[in-house]
């Protein structure tokens, strides 16, 4: 039976999506199978916007007509009848999941002051523990505490079990006397405001407003909106008007008003705003339209058929929805919970056990996890490339790593505001212009005068953005670099090979692909670096390998591949990995390792106790030697298009410090993940030479 956690509230408009999400996140990291219901339902007609949030989470597959029980309408005409089809629907996700998460109502219907009693009633029929969220906004700690107190009577009162209480968008001065008043039998959390979170998108906005499109970047559609400005005055007062990230709602034959705003927004000593709003129907003269196109700013020209008031009246009624797409909400939000709340009580609250499988997700969270508790600088050379910034600012919310983007400041922080995202935490460095770039230049040029180096050749090549990041992670400026989402694998990792060189003990840089099967982690290499290695470089390539695969949590048992398995074959490529299984053996006894050996008998246990019955690697293997690229890096692709696995990398291994290469067409997520197993090579190395 799965384990299940009700969360609901004794009002509306308690930010509990954001608890949602944060709850999801943590069951998702624990256990394998993960569902979500929704016992009552705002309507049939219309989605559900807190279950489409939930339902959009990496690792969940129930379907959306699955997850809702009832709608508000049938609850009305008939409670017990709608209750009954409530348990009924939500066993159906149970036995298909280690775990539920169950989200209570918003109180949008008309169950009026029965709702809570309702909502206990339901917790109490799915027998689950119930997390309780109360409302802090605008109210003092006592006020809390008797919202809380009273609620949880409610809820004890109707047989329903509360396991904790967390008071949302408290005053942040106040969490601390906040905390010490919550109901003191369970365990109580407060989490602070958090005002960008909670307002609407761009998006959100126009559509509330009946508005289109007109023109500028349709990705600055999610950036939060947090005033509304209507330009009924002359520009001079206008611009005084005017705050960070406000949309200004202005008709189109107000040419002064367009011009003067679109200017403010791109001059560095005003605010940054989100977008106009032409009303009225009425657009810009052909000729200013020809001018505003002539400043090529990117900001969100939007149009509606509303007057003025009409126009801010809806603006103003737009909500603030948590939405998937709006990835910068999602990264506040969980930021906050992880910050916030203490994880292990709740799971400990829910008897809820970390399962022994690793599902990709769970490697994922491993790897923030991990790279959270001891934080490494990471350099991200590609500062020009939004994938990047988007993945920068997950990593800053989410206190994965401290980070330094390389690129010019101004256009990279102008960047990040108009995609709403918060990169204050970095550091940013311009390759181009400052101390640096002298520094690195005389240091580079000592490093290769023996190839006839120049200093001025030199601070041409430092400038280079991958030079340059290297070049930081050579001289200590940072712990690591991840680049490549906009270079070539060779302009990434040329200069590695330069500067920071091999580790002492290796002489050959390879790499690994981190395969997140469905229910474990294995290691491929080398499936991307070296392409016809010898017996001495596959051998080298086991034991990086073998290492790789210890820093990650996964014992290392190599299999050194092969088409033949033990005896039974021979041939040049065969004695090859004969020869490199003996070379690993000799170099390092401790590890555990076989070969020649077939892909099948590494796997299988039934193969590998008929082929190899003794061995202690075959049928178990973590570790996979590839005896050239070619197999490697067709066999990794092969895996995971046919089986669906998650492949993480390539991971570079062999050098004295991490650098690693990404693909191009890398994903934000991509990109989060390699930062990431970055770090945490980097807290090797720091490991490494703390204990010399």
């Amino acid at each position: 039976m799965a384990r299940t956690i009700y969360l609901t509230a004794p009002e509306g408009d308690t930010g509990k999506s954001v608890i949602a999400l944060g709850l999801l996140d943590l069951l998702t990291r624990n256990v394998q199978r993960v569902g979500v219901f929704r016992p009552i339902a705002r309507s049939t007609e219309q989605p559900d916007w807190v279950v489409e949030l939930l339902l959009g989470h990496e690792g969940i597959d129930t379907k959306y007509d699955d997850a809702i029980g009832v709608t508000y309408e049938e609850v009305i005409a008939d409670p017990d009848g709608a209750l009954s089809t409530i348990v009924s629907r939500f066993h159906d996700v149970e036995r298909a999941n280690d775990a539920v998460l169950v989200v209570g109502t918003d109180y949008t219907g008309l169950i009026g002051p029965t709702e809570l009693a309702y909502n206990a009633r339901i917790a109490a029929n799915l027998g689950a523990p119930v997390v309780l969220v109360v409302r802090g906004l605008g109210r003092s700690p006592e006020e809390i505490h008797q919202v809380a107190e009273v609620a949880a009577a409610e809820m004890h009162a109707n047989h329903a079990q509360v396991v904790a209480v967390i008071a949302n968008r408290c005053e942040p001065s106040q969490l601390h006397e906040i905390g010490e008043r919550l109901v003191g039998d369970v365990p109580g959390w407060v989490i602070p405001d958090d005002i960008p979170l909670y307002a609407p998108t761009l998006r959100q906005v126009m559509d509330a407003a009946d508005g289109t499109l007109l023109s500028g970047d349709e990705q600055l559609l999610s950036r939060s909106v947090l005033d509304i400005v209507v330009a009924g005055m002359g520009v001079d007062h206008l611009m005084t008007r005017l705050t960070e990230s406000c949309l200004v709602i202005v008709p189109g034959d107000r040419s002064d008003a367009i011009l003067g705003t679109l200017l403010a927004h791109q001059a560095e000593n005003f605010p940054s705003i989100a977008g106009l709003l032409f009303n009225g129907g009425i657009l810009p003269a052909p000729t200013i339209s020809t001018l505003i196109e002539g400043l090529g700013s990117r900001l969100p020209l939007m149009r509606n058929n509303l007057g003025t008031f009409k126009s801010a009246q809806a603006a103003a009624s737009a909500r603030g929805w948590l939405t998937r797409d709006a990835q910068g909400k999602v990264d506040t939000a969980l930021a906050l919970f992880e910050k916030h709340v203490d994880t292990t009580q709740i799971m400990q609250a829910l008897d809820l056990p970390r399962q022994q499988v690793v599902t990709p997700l769970m490697f994922e969270y491993e790897l923030l996890e991990r790279a959270r508790n001891d934080r490494k600088r990471i350099v991200l050379p590609e500062g020009n490339d939004d994938r990047i910034l988007r993945a920068a600012s997950t990593l800053l919310r989410r206190r994965v790593a401290d980070l330094t983007i390389l690129g010019d400041e101004v256009a990279i922080r102008g960047r990040a505001t108009e995609l709403g995202l918060d990169l204050d935490a970095a550091d940013i460095i311009d390759p181009k212009a400052g101390q640096l770039l002298d520094r690195f230049a005389k240091e580079y040029t000592e490093l290769r005068k023996h190839k006839g180096m120049t200093e001025d050749r030199a601070r041409e090549i430092v400038a280079s953005v991958s030079y340059f990041g290297t070049m930081m992670v050579a001289d200590g400026l940072a712990d690591g670099m991840v680049s490549g989402a906009v270079h070539t694998t060779a302009h990434t990792i040329k200069p590695s090979f330069e500067i920071i060189k091999t580790a002492p003990g290796t002489s050959n840089v390879s790499s690994v692909f981190l395969m997140c099967l469905e229910d474990r982690v294995l290691v491929y290499g080398d499936c991307a670096v070296i392409p016809d290695p010898t017996a001495e470089q596959l051998a080298d390539i086991a034991i990086s390998s073998a290492a790789t695969a210890a820093q990650f949590g996964i014992e290392p048992r190599i299999a050194m591949l092969s088409y033949s398995t033990g005896d039974s074959g021979s041939g040049a490529d065969v004695e090859k990995v004969r020869e490199a299984t003996a070379l690993v053996r000799e170099r390092r006894p401790d590890l555990s390792v076989e070969g020649p050996i077939q892909y099948d008998a590494a796997v299988d246990a039934s193969v590998a106790k008929t082929k190899l019955p003794d061995s202690q690697v075959a049928g178990r293997a973590t570790v996979f030697v590839f005896p050239d690229l070619n197999t490697g890096n067709n066999t990794y692709k092969a895996v995971q298009r046919s089986s669906g696995a998650v492949a993480v990398g390539p991971v570079l291994q062999g050098l004295r410090k991490p650098v690693n290469d990404l693909s191009r067409g890398a994903l934000v997520q991509d990109i989060v993940n390699t930062v990431a197993i970055t770090a945490i090579q980097a807290q090797a190395v720091a490991a490494q030479e703390a204990a010399k």
